[in-house]
């Protein structure tokens, strides 16, 4: 193939073989994320839900058991392309929250968009000298100065809101999901009429790094996978393998994951499961035959919606060995946040002529529902609560990470065990691409300094315990972290404005030993809590958190 480089202002062509090429060069970085997947939905990490593909990357990488995200999905993302806190960088909360609070208005990191004093990952590699490409869900901004295109990508397709259906969006329909925005390369555009989601990113994906493949550069790739999130919508062979999967109901699928997690030893050490939480939604005996079997059947689209994308994610792994590029590639894969509670189809779906939401359309074009508070608990499953909340089950995400062949790691098919946060990986690309921190400012423009560390340790199962604070807040639900103490005030989400001015209610769980938060010690530890408190205090001072009255 032919590489060009520019060396002291002449344009010189080399002859390189591309595999020797491939070695030789600073590795590729290719992260994807899973939209609201829970932290026990794959296989490797305790499901039942069939993912090969994500296994075997498990098996030829490590699995992380406490990696942590923010509680909800543009938070996630604004930590993940700025490496510090979402409060400093304008998503303090998200925008969709924004008209309905207030109190959180006008103030500063409160933008609902990423704001211009964060730093840009993808900007970072870009300038030097990285290949920069994105599919997927970007929900950090919709305005001209918000695209993705600005912030450093060199290619990018991506639904700019928040949640959207995975078909081709319906025309003259009320429902919010199909009223979305599609953009490239900062030019809106319209999806094709067999467009789905996770096969069209993939392929887009797929179409930018062939397009760049004989440069000689190294890409940064980010596939953000709009699936599992509402509403739910897959394609109907994998609906049917899933057929009958679910007919026992929410506590016999958690039992059989429990099972699973214990036998595969995911954590160091078992500990109580979180029971379900005592909230309106009904059990599984309190349901009718009728509603039991539409239960089950939304489950066997979740679980679907999830297959079908571990099998795209193996399309873009066959194209990467059959390009010679997966040696020599670092694999990254997460979820943006817990499992989904919320019921948006009641929140946000006025429901028109063209919504058929019966039991035999679920998953298919024109359905829009989800799956529900109680199956979210079955995919937070060992953890307390869901997504939109600070515990366990809302900020815990499954993390597998295949580093490239050229650099040590932990053993193989390995659990490590310490402790990561979203807003790691920033400094962890960093120092793979050996790119120097850039400080506090980039180009002229004052920036929020880098605060995450490198996972590269963590990776290698060779980092000493991180005792420094470490805190997180979203909608009036916060939490401070100190080594294995965790203090927090959490609860189920019930969608209300009301809930952003709730008081605080604290506990203290010791999670070496408490993972599934079932035992609060904070009386029986209270100058623990006062201390924790006093961090927390000083991290509500550092990153602006607006604070209920």
């Amino acid at each position: 193939m032919q590489a060009v480089k520019l060396l002291s202002g002449m344009l010189i062509a080399l002859t390189i073989p591309f595999a020797a090429m491939a070695e030789s060069s600073r590795p590729n970085i290719l992260l994807i994320m899973a939209d609201d997947l829970g932290y026990s939905d794959l296989g490797s990490y305790g499901g039942e839900i069939e993912t090969p593909t994500l296994d075997d990357l498990a098996n030829e990488g490590v699995k992380m058991s406490s990696f942590y995200v923010a509680p909800t999905c543009s938070p996630t993302r604004a930590m993940l392309m700025s490496g510090t806190d979402n409060h400093l960088v304008g998503l303090g909360t998200m925008a969709e929250v924004l008209p309905f609070s207030p109190s959180l208005q006008d103030r500063p990191g409160y933008e609902g968009h990423i704001n211009k004093k964060a730093h840009s990952l993808p900007s970072l590699l870009s300038d030097a000298g990285y290949d920069t490409y994105m599919a997927g869900k970007w929900h950090l901004g919709k305005a001209p100065e918000q695209d993705p295109h600005n912030f450093g990508f060199d290619q990018a397709f991506t639904l700019l809101d928040g949640g959207a259906s995975h078909y081709k969006p319906l025309e003259d329909s009320e429902v919010r999901v199909e009223n979305v925005t599609y953009r490239e390369n900062g030019k809106d555009v319209e999806v094709p009429a067999d467009f789905f989601s996770s096969e069209f990113y993939t392929d887009k994906l797929i179409s930018y790094i062939d397009s760049g493949r004989d440069n000689g550069e190294p890409f940064f790739a980010w596939l953000a996978f709009t699936a599992p999130h509402w509403p739910l919508h897959a394609p109907e062979e994998y609906i049917e393998k899933y057929q009958g999967r679910y007919d026992e109901g929410y506590d016999a699928i958690r039992e059989d994951r429990l099972k699973r997690i214990w036998q595969g030893n995911l954590f160091e050490g078992a500990f109580t499961a979180a029971e379900p939480a005592e909230v309106p939604n009904p059990r599984w005996s309190e349901l009718s035959d009728e509603e039991r079997e539409r239960q089950a059947r939304k489950m066997e689209v979740y679980a679907a919606m999830v297959d079908h994308m571990d099998m795209n994610i193996q399309r873009l792994f066959d194209y990467l060995k059959d390009t010679g590029q997966y040696n020599n590639t670092l694999i990254v894969f997460v979820s943006d946040n817990g499992a989904a509670g919320e019921d948006h189809a009641r929140g946000y779906s006025p429901g028109d002529e063209n919504t058929d939401n019966s039991l035999a359309n679920i998953g298919k074009q024109g359905s829009n529902v989800n799956y529900g508070f109680r199956w979210a608990e079955v995919s937070s499953t060992p953890f307390s609560l869901v997504k939109g909340t600070s515990a366990e089950g809302g900020i815990s995400s499954p993390a597998i990470i295949r580093l490239p062949a050229s650099m040590p790691s932990a053993q193989n098919g390995s659990v490590v065990h310490g402790y990561g946060r979203i807003d790691d990986l920033l400094p962890t690309f960093l120092e793979i691409a050996d790119i120097d921190d850039p400080g506090t400012a980039y180009k002229g423009e004052e920036k929020f300094p880098i605060t995450g560390q490198s996972l590269l340790p963590v990776w290698r199962d060779e980092a000493e315990p991180r005792n420094k604070a470490v805190g997180g807040e979203m909608f009036a639900q916060p939490y401070i972290r100190m080594g294995d103490w965790k203090l927090r005030s959490a609860y189920a989400p019930d969608g209300s404005p009301a809930m952003m001015e709730r008081p605080y209610e604290w506990e203290l769980f010791n999670l070496a030993e408490d993972r599934g938060e079932t035992t609060d010690l904070s009386d029986d530890y209270p100058e623990r809590v006062e201390s924790m408190m006093e961090e927390w205090k000083r991290y509500v001072e550092r990153v602006g958190v607006v604070e209920p009255e």
